[in-house]
């Protein structure tokens, strides 16, 4: 068994969906671990400091989305936010229709969710296709919502693979008129650039702003009807309770991220103009996404002639770690279905998703070795000069 020794000066650019934890979000989890470790359901005193603790961190989060405290819960995930979202709507609408529409670029935790729920109640699943640069079809989306039969429609605020915003407000419309509800999945985006109002329900992932994993957040304007899936829990959104410490961490995290949200926009939007001006002069490159309606920190570029995982691990080796939506990562052998639905290269993929700790150093390291690590994997291929 052979083991790398890991470079001295590491940079770490795979921070869509973990990113490092904020120092307020750290320090509020450990203060959490001393105030909030009991049961908030008890009634003793250490119970009801676990439960403030809890109620706080649901009006912080509640403050940021602009709804009602009573609006927001917490779930064990931000998939399992999803998913019970997703299930609790539509059962909650199942005389209107058992269809849900979704765009083609929606996270695999909705599509699949969407799925299951239009099975349940006798509908399908209505995929809406997107643009070349991953924004859907607002048109065809407001036509598929005001069809007979939907129960509920599905958008992403944000593609937190290529950083393509969405048009959440347009579309948001064309579900009012057409009384379906819409869920914003602004996992990828809350923290990072404004949310608005535009949502009937909302899902959002407290670990992409730089909070603890193991918790998610889930709000639902007071109109929407909900039907909970699942065996009865006294909280059906995380049944047996979340993590206080996590939740109280989330919240503050968010807090802090939304604080100086402006200044670091215009920071990590300027470095990613740097790295999305530089990649595309390396040959055979295809830089994906917008180039202006998008998230301040998210890059996408994919590499013909490159095999996605070799790229991943030469990169890696040179002591960059960078994420991807090839085929052949860890996490899947098939190709990233929000490439596919764009119809840009599904192969050679590289994500990177700049951090509030990342510098200009970090991403001149990225542009220094990148050439020659395509170049060397081109080369193991027998492709180079092609």
């Amino acid at each position: 068994m052979t083991h790398t020794t890991p470079h001295p000066d590491r940079v770490h650019l795979d921070n869509g969906g973990r990113a490092r934890w904020h120092p307020l979000a750290r320090r509020a989890f450990l203060q959490a671990l001393d105030d909030g470790w009991a049961d908030p359901r008890r009634l003793h005193a250490e119970g009801r400091r676990a439960a403030a603790l809890l109620d706080g961190a649901r009006e912080a989060v509640a403050a940021v989305l602009g709804a009602r405290t009573e609006e927001v819960r917490f779930a064990h995930s931000h998939t399992a936010a999803l998913h019970s979202a997703v299930l609790a709507a539509a059962a909650g609408r199942r005389r209107a229709g058992g269809d849900v529409v979704v765009s083609a670029v929606e996270r695999a935790a909705v599509l699949h969710a969407a799925h299951d729920a239009a099975a349940a109640h006798g509908g399908r699943r209505v995929d809406v296709p997107v643009e070349r640069t991953g924004r859907v079809d607002a048109g065809a989306m407001t036509e598929a919502v005001a069809a007979p039969g939907v129960a509920l429609a599905a958008l992403q605020h944000a593609n937190g693979e290529v950083g393509t915003l969405q048009p959440v407000e347009d579309v948001h419309a064309a579900t009012a008129r057409a009384g379906v509800p819409l869920l914003v999945d602004a996992g990828a985006s809350l923290g990072h650039v404004e949310l608005g109002p535009a949502w009937d329900l909302v899902a959002a992932d407290p670990a992409d702003w730089g909070a603890p994993g193991g918790v998610g957040v889930v709000a639902a304007r007071g109109r929407v009807r909900l039907v909970p899936r699942g065996p009865e829990d006294p909280e059906p959104w995380a049944p047996g309770g979340v993590s206080v410490p996590a939740a109280f961490a989330a919240a503050v995290g968010l807090q802090a991220v939304v604080a100086d949200r402006e200044a670091e926009d215009a920071r990590r939007r300027a470095l990613v103009d740097r790295v999305r001006a530089t990649v595309a002069t390396v040959p055979d490159v295809e830089v994906v996404g917008d180039p202006d309606a998008r998230l301040p920190h998210v890059a996408t570029f994919s590499f013909l002639y490159v095999d996605g995982e070799a790229l991943l691990s030469e990169l890696d080796r040179a002591g960059v770690a960078v994420g991807s939506g090839s085929a052949c990562t860890a996490s899947t052998l098939e190709p990233s279905h929000v490439l596919a639905a764009m119809g840009v290269l599904t192969h050679g993929n590289v994500r990177i998703a700049l951090d509030r700790s990342t510098t200009e150093h970090d991403v001149e390291r990225l542009l220094a070795v990148l050439p020659g690590a395509v170049e060397r994997v081109r080369d193991a291929l027998g492709v180079r000069g092609l």
